[in-house]
């Protein structure tokens, strides 16, 4: 049986390489990808905390964050899409249409 702590460590560098790549790329696809590896880091923290206890709470969390996490890259490629046919970039720079 694989202990919680290494759940917890996998789940902490999933989430920092999330943060690092929303820190850091301009490129709004790199973004979108860098959330969907934060939400897997807490769906990782959430399952694992409901293995140790025993509850079945985490994981119905996790499937509810999974279907947000799906909703929320659909829309997004839609926005992106959208996006690259008026400006040809998708870069977050160069998104400020909404700015006057």
């Amino acid at each position: 049986m694989i202990p919680t702590t290494h759940y917890l460590y996998l789940s902490l560098a999933l989430f920092t390489i999330g943060i690092v790549g929303v820190l850091t790329r301009r490129n709004v696809i790199v973004m979108l990808m860098s959330i969907e590896l934060i939400l897997n880091a807490v769906n990782i923290n959430l399952v694992a905390f409901s293995r140790a206890y025993g509850a079945v709470a985490g994981q119905v969390f996790a499937i509810f964050i999974i279907t947000d996490a799906a909703a929320e890259a659909a829309v997004g490629l839609g926005i992106i899409l959208a996006f690259f046919r008026n400006r040809e970039t998708v870069l977050a720079d160069e998104m400020d249409l909404l700015k006057w």
